[in-house]
C-alpha cells in the first residue's frame, strides 16, 4: 500500500425528508444568499426542487436561479451562472440534480472569485485556490460528484471535454441524498448511473499496486452491491431499498475511499471523455461500451488481477489450470450485465463511425499532457485508437 493523505470534508444528510435541512445547512455553512442551479423538469417532476426552494425559504434564504443545465455539462452554461451569481451576489451554490448539475456549480465557484476564463482552471494555467462553497440535493446515483475533489466540463466552443485538476477545496460543504428522489428515473438513467459507479471503482480496481486487499475488499462489496441492486431497481423503480444502495454506493465509489494506498488507472474515463465529445452520448453509456473495450486490450498486463476480478466481483469459478480463461470470462460477463440493462454494447449503437477514430484520438493531444494516460497500462495515441476500434462493433 502507498502513502496517502485522505480528506472528505462533505457532511451527508442521507434519507427521506432530509432535505428539509437544505436551507439551514447552507445557513450553517455560512451562506446568506444562494444561486439554485438545476437541470431540466426533471427535478421539478420528482419533487426535489419544490422541497429545496421550500426549505430554502423557510431558512430565510434569498436565491437566485440557473436552470437547463445539459448533460455533459456545457462551458456555456458556467459562465451564464458566473454571471448570474455575480450580478445577485450569491456567496452559496446549491446544485439540484446530478453530476452534470453539481459540476457546473463546481465550476462556477470557482470563477465567480476568479478575474479570468474559468476554462483556465480545466487546463491548468490557474491553481485554485478558492471557490464559493456548493450543496447538493442529489437526484440520480451516478457520477458520486456529491462527494468528489473534481469536476468534467465540455467546452463547446473548442470540442473538449476534460476534467480540472484535483482538489479537495471543491468538494461539496454538504450533500443531501435522498433515494426516493431517484424513484421517477426513466430506466435508461438508472442504468447509465450503474455503470459509472461501478467504472468508478474499476478505474481504482485495476491497479499495479500491491499489497492492497482491504481496498480490494472495499471494491469488490461496492460492485457485487451494484450488481444486485441496479436490476432490482430496473424491475422495481419504486424500491427504496435498491435505490438508497445505489445511491450511498455511488458515493462511496468516488469520494476515493476505494482508491486510498493504490495507483489508480482512468483511462476509460479519459477515453470515454472524447468519445462523449464526439457523440454527447450519456457517460454511463459511453463507459459500458469503452470499459470492456479497455479490459480486453490489458488484460493479459496483469491476468491474475483480472481472474480475481472476474472471481470475486461476477462470481465465476477459477480455473487454475487456465486463469486467463478466467479473466475472459469475467469481463464477458460484465459485458453481459451492461446489456441486461439495456446499454449499448458498440460505439456503433452510440452513432461513433470508425472513420472517426483518429480524430477522437487525436483530441486527446489537445489536452496538456494528453499522452501517455492511464496507470495500470499507458495508453498512447495508438493505444487509444486502438480500444476504440475494438469497442466499435459487437458481434
Amino acid at each position: 500500500m502507498e502513502n496517502f493523505t485522505f480528506y472528505s470534508p462533505t457532511l451527508f444528510a442521507f434519507g427521506d425528508g432530509q432535505e428539509k435541512k437544505t436551507g439551514a445547512l447552507i445557513r450553517r455553512f455560512g451562506g446568506t444568499r444562494a444561486l439554485l442551479i438545476s437541470g431540466g423538469g426533471s427535478v421539478r417532476k420528482n419533487g426535489a426542487y419544490g422541497d429545496a426552494a421550500a426549505s430554502l425559504q423557510a431558512a430565510g434564504v434569498p436565491f437566485a436561479e440557473l436552470d437547463g443545465v445539459q448533460p455533459n455539462p456545457r462551458s456555456g452554461k458556467v459562465r451564464e451562472g458566473i454571471a448570474l451569481a455575480r450580478e445577485t451576489g450569491a456567496d452559496f451554490l446549491l446544485a439540484v440534480g446530478g453530476g452534470s448539475v453539481i459540476d457546473t456549480a463546481k465550476a462556477v465557484g470557482l470563477g465567480i472569485l476568479y478575474d479570468g476564463d474559468f476554462w483556465d482552471f480545466f487546463r491548468g494555467a490557474a491553481p485554485v485556490e478558492r471557490t464559493v462553497p456548493v450543496g447538493v440535493v442529489l437526484t440520480i446515483a451516478a457520477s458520486g460528484s456529491e462527494g468528489s475533489d473534481s469536476a468534467v466540463i465540455t467546452n463547446e466552443e473548442l470540442g473538449l471535454k476534460w476534467g480540472m485538476p484535483h482538489s479537495d477545496l471543491i468538494r461539496p460543504r454538504f450533500a443531501v441524498l435522498n433515494p426516493r428522489y431517484t424513484c421517477s428515473l426513466p430506466p435508461y438513467q438508472t442504468a447509465c448511473g450503474a455503470v459509472d459507479i461501478i467504472a468508478h471503482v474499476l478505474e481504482r480496481y485495476f491497479t499495479n499496486t500491491p499489497d492492497v486487499a482491504l481496498t480490494d475488499r472495499l471494491c469488490e462489496a461496492l460492485v457485487k452491491t451494484v450488481l444486485d441492486a441496479a436490476p432490482r431497481a430496473m424491475e422495481n423503480p419504486g424500491d427504496l431499498a435498491a435505490r438508497a444502495d445505489l445511491m450511498w454506493s455511488g458515493m462511496l465509489a468516488h469520494n476515493n475511499l476505494c482508491g486510498t494506498g493504490r495507483v489508480q488507472d482512468w483511462a476509460s474515463h479519459q477515453i470515454e471523455h472524447e468519445l462523449s465529445a464526439f457523440t454527447d452520448c450519456a457517460h454511463g453509456a459511453g463507459l459500458a461500451v469503452v470499459m470492456p473495450a479497455w479490459m480486453e486490450y490489458v488484460m493479459t498486463h496483469d491476468v491474475p488481477r483480472f481472474a480475481q476480478f472476474a472471481v470475486r466481483m461476477l462470481g465465476c469459478e477459477m480455473d487454475f489450470a487456465a486463469p486467463e480463461r478466467t479473466a475472459r470470462e469475467g469481463i464477458a460477463r460484465l459485458r453481459r450485465f451492461f446489456a441486461s440493462l439495456g446499454m449499448p454494447a458498440s460505439l456503433e449503437e452510440l452513432g461513433f463511425r470508425a472513420d472517426q477514430i483518429p480524430a477522437a484520438a487525436a483530441n486527446r493531444a489537445k489536452k496538456p499532457g494528453g499522452f501517455p494516460f492511464g496507470n495500470f497500462v499507458k495508453i498512447g495515441q495508438p493505444e487509444a485508437a486502438a480500444i476504440l476500434r475494438l469497442a466499435l462493433r459487437r458481434a
